[in-house]
């Protein structure tokens, strides 16, 4: 069930760390004296971009951008300063490049060649494959529950956590809807739907661990159980969006609910003696092993998989196998609550 952790952690965490705002290429003057240049020119070598001309009065000639632009692009929001920023960047790791200089970081990302308008495709890809990961084994999880496993009279099932594995899946889709949208245009907007979601979701996935691996089954005690949480959870994403989008204050909170929750996996497992508690453990040891990735960073090779994209990658397998050990969870409750009823 640790599963349950590393997804939420790991996204969480990436998202914890925030984005540095000055990075090395942001001071490189010739990048700045081409961001400016672009700004007043709305050319970048021999490209132009019409959303960059404008009058004496600052106003668009052709009118508002997003009327100029290609329909699969107006939702990214790519205006005049973005795609000066984008373009400088571009031609000057080039020439970079060209020098023999390693790449570097602009307002605190590596230079990402776009595809389709998209910012960072691989993080895009391998968070939807996530998703569809996650999809997979819910919808696999729903099955057995109800067609695969014997049922109460009442049709229900005798798996009693079946209700909060049913709120995770819908939580775990949420977070990586978002960190792909995130991932493809990273504004405002979707960094705070990203950051947020994947909070909700390590902020839940800390009460399912509670709840399992202390067996709480009634319905009193888990709402006693989750009520705080929820409170502080709450609490902190109206902090975040309303006060100050505090990073490092983030941090801090993300990882302690993600380490308190991989604690308590980690020794439920052994005390426990689940029969597919390997499965939890590897889930730890290997997750474990992949966020050294977001650790030693690197440069996205051909400018596509960056060490985050990496780790994304990392976590589609382990996707699969986390619901694998929740619907062994499913069988192996249900096979005890029908040795008590016999």
């Amino acid at each position: 069930m640790v599963r349950c952790y590393w997804i939420s952690l790991f996204l969480t965490f990436s998202c914890c760390l925030g984005v540095l705002h000055a990075s090395v290429g942001d001071a490189d003057p010739s990048y700045r004296s081409c961001l400016n240049d672009c700004e007043i020119t709305g050319c970048v070598g021999e490209i132009c971009f019409p959303q960059c001309n404008f009058s004496s009065d600052g106003a668009s000639v052709d009118g508002p951008w997003y009327m100029q632009e290609p329909l699969y692009l107006r939702w990214k929001q790519w205006d005049c300063h973005s795609d000066c920023k984008y373009h400088c960047m571009v031609n000057r790791e080039k020439e970079r490049a060209a020098s023999g200089y390693e790449p570097v970081k602009y307002h605190g990302k590596w230079p990402f060649k776009r595809v389709f308008g998209i910012q960072e495709p691989a993080s895009v890809a391998f968070s939807a494959l996530n998703l569809a990961m996650h999809f997979h084994g819910w919808l696999s999880f729903f099955i057995l529950l109800h067609y695969k496993l014997p049922a109460k009279a009442d049709k229900k099932p005798y798996y009693e956590y079946a209700g909060l594995w049913h709120l995770y899946a819908l939580l775990a889709l949420n977070s990586w809807f978002w960190s792909a949208v995130f991932h493809s245009r990273d504004v405002d907007l979707t960094e705070r739907l990203d950051y947020f979601s994947a909070i909700a979701l390590l902020g839940y996935s800390l009460i399912v661990a509670i709840l399992r691996s202390f067996n709480v089954r009634l319905e009193a005690a888990r709402v006693m159980v989750s009520a705080p949480l929820l409170a502080f959870v709450t609490t902190h994403i109206l902090y975040l969006n309303n006060y100050k989008l505090d990073y490092g204050w983030n941090m801090k909170v993300c990882v302690a609910m993600g380490v308190a929750q991989l604690l308590i996996w980690a020794i439920w497992g052994g005390v426990s003696g689940h029969p597919s508690r390997w499965k939890l453990w590897f889930v730890i040891v290997t997750g474990a092993l992949a966020m050294l990735l977001e650790i030693y960073d690197f440069p996205p090779y051909e400018g596509f998989v960056d060490a985050h994209a990496a780790w994304h990658a990392t976590t589609v397998p382990l996707t699969y196998l986390w619901w694998s050990f929740i619907k062994d969870d499913a069988e192996f409750r249900t096979s005890v609550q029908l040795k008590k009823v016999k």
